[in-house]
């Protein structure tokens, strides 16, 4: 087997365990070998052991942001391709990832085949926009469901968090059949 011919080795340093065991099926089965982290010290630990081609990585992680994996790959390994995934996008964020070397910024849902498409895109390329992309409505309550399922499904500590009064938010669960 030549060098060429090897699996494409990518690392995905990701917090959430269901997430990261999905993406990390969906990635093999599309032909890349993985390499798992569930925080910042793992996957700094794991850029010291096995320099990766790819790089798919959180921004928050219990333990930090995902943009120091993305810069000790850009300092150290500049020619590994990185995309920081997340739940919280905002455009300083993104501006900080793409300084430190990200090729990309992707908001969570990601597909597995979005995530294909952006690391093997050629360098300089545009990602096509995609054909069915969701709608600010529905990335909100995607988002909204995400962190009510995070806190155990308590509606108050969801509220809470997302700085929303509790009953507008039972009433956006209710509607959507959430609750």
């Amino acid at each position: 087997m030549n060098v060429s011919d090897r699996p494409k080795l990518i690392l995905l340093v990701e917090d959430d365990e269901a997430f990261r065991n999905r993406l990390a099926v969906a990635l093999r089965k599309r032909g890349f070998e993985t390499t798992c982290a569930a925080s910042v010290a793992e996957g700094l630990k794991a850029i010291t052991v096995s320099v990766p081609d790819y790089a798919v990585i959180d921004l928050r992680l219990e333990d930090g942001s995902g943009l120091d994996v993305v810069s000790a790959l850009e300092q150290h390994h500049p020619e590994v391709r990185a995309i920081i995934l997340t739940g919280y996008g905002n455009i300083p964020t993104a501006v900080a990832a793409a300084r430190l070397g990200a090729i990309d910024y992707i908001a969570k849902p990601a597909t597995a085949d979005e995530i294909v498409a952006t690391l093997m895109a050629p360098k300089g390329s545009k990602i096509p926009v995609p054909i069915n992309p969701i709608s600010p409505d529905e990335a909100r309550l995607a988002h909204i469901e995400r962190i009510y399922h995070e806190v155990g499904e308590n509606v108050s500590e969801t509220a809470r968090l997302l700085q929303m009064h509790r009953r507008t938010l039972q009433r956006i669960l209710r509607r959507h059949g959430v609750v």
